[in-house]
């Protein structure tokens, strides 16, 4: 079980939030132009590493924000947490209990 540190409620069980993907996919800039080919890169193809990988979580049963998460995905340890409106932090920092970044 993971303990995620929500950015405007602080540390809950992972059973609050709701997993939404790879997170800093940017939506495309001419949408109508897109082949079906580049839709489907867009909609299906991510990222799959072993490691740090950014990944975007909202609090279902809390604030029902969207935040991202920097975790490990050999290990499952939390690397950071930080809103969507923050940079993304270098994978080097661990997140402790009590930390909310």
């Amino acid at each position: 079980m993971l303990l995620l540190n929500c950015p405007w409620c602080g540390p809950r069980d992972e059973t609050e939030y709701h997993y939404g993907g790879q997170a800093h996919v940017p939506y495309p800039a001419t949408p109508d132009a897109l082949t079906d080919q580049e839709w489907a890169e867009y909609l299906f193809y991510r990222d799959n590493p072993k490691g740090p990988f950014a990944e975007r979580w909202m609090h279902s049963t809390g604030c029902r924000r969207w935040f991202n998460v920097l975790r490990d995905t050999a290990s499952h340890q939390v690397l950071a947490v930080y809103r969507p409106d923050e940079t993304r932090p270098a994978p080097h920092h661990v997140q402790g209990p009590g930390e909310n970044r």
